[in-house]
C-alpha cells in the first residue's frame, strides 16, 4: 500500500499493549524488556509506533510495572503510561489505553503489541492510510500461514469480507483449520472503539474482555470491517518464551545483514555475523566472521573487520582493520590497524594510521595520529603524542591504590621495552626512554631517560647454585672446549647452510 494520501491519514494515537505476564519467559525481567537487535521488544515497538506520526504513543502497562515504565520513560520520554486494572483480556487493556487518552480524541487510533518486533513503521503507516482512504470502522492487519496454531482466526463472509474474528481458544474444528489469521494488530475508528468496548463482556472460556468482539459489536451494527494482508508474517510474531526470542533474533539479524550487504558492505558469512539495528557501516567495508558489532557502532568505508571481533558503541574509521579484537565505546581512527588479540576499553582513542598490536590493553588513552603500541602492554590513562612508539611490554602503572594517575608521552618520542611508567610523568616531544626503565621522573626534549640498575656478571654461579644440571653440565663443556657455544645450528652440521 502507498503513503496516505491525506494528512487525516495519520492515527491520532498508537496504543501499545505490554501488561502480560510473559511466564513463559521463566525471567526475572519483564517479557518486553529482553532484547533483539540490541534493543528491548518494547523499545521496537515504540520506534514503530512513532514512524506512524501519532501525537499520542503510549504503552499499557500492569505486570513487573516500574521495570516497563522505568524503560519506557527514559527510552520515549513523551510516551503516555497507561495502567490496566485487575480486569483480563486485550479489550480491558484497550479501554485503560483509551481512559489515559484525551476524550476528545477522534479519528484513528491503533493498537499494536510490545512483543512483536519485527513490526515495521512502514506497515503501520500502511494500515493507517488504508484504513482512513475505505472509511472503515476497523481494520485488522491479517497474514496466511502454515501453522496458525495460538492465533484467533478471521471468519469472511459469502462476499470475502471480514464477518468476524474467532479466538483459538473458542474456536470450532472448522474454524481451526483457517490458515488467515488475526495479527492482534488494528485500526479503529476511536468513536467505533470506545462504543464497542463499553459492550463487551467476559462471557468466554478464559474470563476476559477481547478486542476481538469490537469486530463482531462493529459488524453487527453495520459498520465496516477491512482486512489488512500482509506477506511478511514475521511481522505479526509475537515472543512468548525465549525459543521465540532467539528465533526473531535470527529473522532480524538476517534482515539487518541483507540490508548492509544491499548498501554495499561484504558480509562474508551472514551466519556467524551478529550486527544491531543502530549500527552504520560505510561502503565496500569487508566483515569477516565471527564478528558482532553492538549497540551505536559506526564503521566507515573500505574498512576490514574481523574476523572474531565485538565492537559496542565504537567509532572505526575508514580504511581501519580490526581484527581478533574487543572494544568498547572506542575510536579507532582511519587507516589505524588494530589486533590481533587487543582490548581497547572505554575512553580509548586511537588516531589515524595508528597501531594498538597484539595482546595490548588500553582504558582512558589517547593516541595520536600515526603513533603505535605494538604489542604485549598496557596504556591506561594516558596521552601518546603523534608518531610516538612504545615498546612491548610497557606497562603504564597508573594506579597507586588509592587514585588513577595520567602520564604524557610527547611526539616522536619513543619509550624501550619492558619499560614501566609510574604514573603520573610527562615525557617531551623528542625524547627517549631506554627499554627495562622503572620511570618515575618527566623526560625533557632531546633527553634519554635510563632507570635500570647496571648490569653485574657473576662468575661460576651456576656451577655453584645449580650443579649437577644440564645448565651446568653445557658450561663446563664449552670452558673444556675454549668456546662459548660447543654445537652449530642443524643446517651447518649437515653442510646445507
Amino acid at each position: 500500500m502507498g503513503a496516505p494520501t491525506s494528512v487525516n491519514a495519520t492515527p491520532a494515537a498508537v496504543i501499545i499493549l505490554a501488561a502480560g505476564e510473559g511466564t513463559r519467559m521463566k525471567s526475572a525481567t519483564a517479557k518486553v524488556l529482553h532484547r533483539i537487535g540490541g534493543l528491548s521488544l518494547v523499545g521496537h515497538a515504540i520506534r514503530a509506533a512513532r514512524t506512524t506520526g501519532a501525537e499520542h504513543v503510549e504503552v499499557v502497562v500492569r505486570h513487573q510495572r516500574d521495570q516497563v515504565v522505568e524503560f519506557c520513560t527514559t527510552f520515549d520520554p513523551a510516551l503516555v503510561v497507561a495502567d490496566q486494572d485487575e480486569v483480563k483480556g486485550t479489550g480491558r487493556a484497550v479501554e485503560c489505553g483509551l481512559a489515559a487518552l484525551p476524550p476528545d480524541l477522534s479519528g484513528t487510533v491503533l493498537v499494536t503489541y510490545g512483543d512483536t518486533p519485527l513490526l515495521s513503521g512502514a506497515t503501520l503507516v500502511e494500515l493507517a492510510a488504508r484504513h482512513t482512504d475505505n472509511g472503515s470502522a476497523v481494520t485488522i492487519v491479517t497474514a496466511h500461514v502454515e501453522d496458525p496454531t495460538g492465533y484467533g482466526r478471521v471468519l469472511r463472509d459469502a462476499e470475502g469480507g471480514v464477518a468476524a474474528v474467532v479466538e483459538q481458544k473458542d474456536a470450532t474444528e472448522a474454524e481451526r483449520a483457517i490458515t488467515e489469521i488475526n495479527s492482534g494488530i488494528y485500526a479503529f475508528d476511536v468513536a467505533v472503539l470506545r462504543e464497542a468496548l463499553a459492550q463487551v463482556g467476559t462471557d468466554n472460556v478464559q474470563g476476559e474482555k477481547y478486542l476481538t468482539d469490537v469486530v463482531r459489536i462493529a459488524r453487527e451494527s453495520g459498520r465496516s470491517v477491512e482486512a489488512h494482508v500482509i506477506t511478511d508474517p514475521w511481522q505479526t510474531e509475537g515472543v512468548n518464551d525465549r525459543v521465540q526470542l532467539a528465533n526473531l533474533g535470527r529473522v532480524l539479524n538476517d534482515r539487518i545483514c541483507e540490508r548492509h550487504m544491499r548498501s554495499g558492505v561484504t558480509i562474508v558469512d551472514p551466519a556467524t555475523t551478529w550486527i544491531d539495528v543502530d549500527v552504520t557501516i560505510g561502503p565496500d567495508t569487508t566483515i569477516l566472521p565471527g564478528t558482532q558489532l553492538l549497540g551505536a557502532t559506526s564503521i566507515g568505508a573500505g574498512a576490514l573487520i574481523g574476523p572474531e571481533v565485538t565492537l559496542t558503541d565504537t567509532e572505526v574509521g575508514d580504511e581501519a582493520e580490526v581484527t581478533r579484537a574487543v572494544a568498547l565505546l572506542a575510536v579507532v581512527g582511519a587507516r589505524a590497524t588494530v589486533g590481533p588479540y587487543s582490548f581497547l576499553r572505554p575512553g580509548t582513542t586511537l588516531g589515524a594510521d595508528g597501531k594498538i598490536g597484539g595482546f595490548v590493553e588500553t582504558k582512558n588513552a589517547t593516541i595520536g595520529a600515526g603513533a603505535k603500541v605494538p604489542h604485549l602492554s598496557y596504556a591506561g590513562d594516558v596521552t601518546i603524542g603523534a608518531g610516538a612508539n612504545i615498546g612491548a611490554g610497557t606497562i603504564f602503572a597508573n594506579y597507586d591504590g588509592i587514585a588513577k594517575h595520567h602520564t604524557t608521552i610527547g611526539k616522536d618520542s619513543f619509550v624501550g621495552s619492558q619499560t614501566v611508567v609510574v604514573s603520573p610523568v610527562d615525557v617531551a616531544d623528542g625524547a627517549y626512554v631506554a627499554a627495562g626503565t622503572v620511570l618515575t621522573k618527566d623526560v625533557e626534549p632531546g633527553q634519554i631517560a635510563v632507570g635500570r640498575a647496571g648490569q653485574r656478571n657473576v662468575d661460576d654461579w651456576v656451577l655453584r647454585a645449580r650443579g649437577g644440571t644440564r645448565t651446568a653440565a653445557a658450561a663446563q663443556a664449552a670452558r673444556a672446549a675454549g668456546t662459548r657455544h660447543t654445537e652449530t645450528t642443524p643446517a651447518a652440521a649437515e653442510g646445507t647452510a
